[in-house]
Formats: C-alpha cells, sequence, structure tokens
C-alpha cells in the first residue's frame, strides 16, 4: 500500500505545474505535499538551496503571468526503496511547455525523501538536476 501511496504523493507532486489547456497551475499544492521545514535543491544548471517559499512563489508566477503556458512536467521511469516510515525515490523526468513564446522542453533526473507523517506520506527535500 505504501508505494502507491508514494506513486499518487508523486503523481499530485508533478501535476502541481500543470497548467495545459489554460487551467491554473496549482503549485500551492507543493506546501501541502511537503513538511514544514523542507528543503528543495537543484544542481544544475544552477546550483541553489530553496525553502519550500522560495521554491513555490517564482513558480507561481511564472506559470500564471503567461510566461509559461501550455506546461506539464511528468516522471517516465523511478526507483523507489521504502524502510519502515522513510522512502527515498529517484526518477527520470521529462517536461514540456512554450516560454516566452518559444519551445520550451527538457529533462532531467529528481529524487525524492518521503516520510510517513500522521497524515500520510510526504516529501521532507526533494533535489533535481536539469541535463544539458
Amino acid at each position: 500500500m505504501s508505494k502507491s501511496e508514494i506513486d499518487a504523493v508523486t503523481a499530485e507532486f508533478f501535476g502541481a505545474f500543470d497548467n495545459r489547456g489554460g487551467k491554473p497551475a496549482d503549485v500551492d499544492r507543493i506546501r501541502r505535499l511537503m513538511v514544514p521545514g523542507g528543503v528543495i535543491v537543484v544542481t544544475r544548471p544552477t546550483y541553489t538551496v530553496y525553502s519550500v517559499e522560495e521554491f513555490v512563489e517564482p513558480r507561481e508566477r511564472l506559470l500564471s503571468d503567461g510566461r509559461l503556458v501550455e506546461f506539464s512536467e511528468w516522471e517516465t521511469s523511478e526507483r523507489t526503496e521504502i524502510v519502515g516510515d522513510l522512502a527515498n525515490r529517484v526518477g527520470e523526468y521529462r517536461k514540456s511547455g512554450t516560454l516566452d513564446g518559444e519551445p520550451y522542453e527538457g529533462g532531467g533526473t529528481k529524487t525524492f525523501q518521503f516520510v510517513r507523517t500522521p497524515d500520510g506520506w510526504r516529501i521532507a527535500a526533494f533535489s533535481w538536476y536539469d541535463q544539458p
């Protein structure tokens, strides 16, 4: 049961950025999917460490101001390891949309650390890098 719950949280995470068909992206859900004080790190193209708020706020703006439209990202493969109330997931992903009127595509690797909380599985940290 735990793997299916982690699959669902991961799918909800990727779905938070989807603004295809003119629907608004629900980046706010990242706040609900992560534990308070969660950490987010990107290593490429520029190494940056974010708090949840530092990560969410600019993405909410980017996905709602018309610069990035018809955007989605999705997992293409994953490995999940669960040990008690802890889980790690490493997955490859792709993304696609239109940024500033130009086609925008890419992909990379994301890794998630999950913890089982009284409210179910939540993301304690995630990191990613985009392939050059």
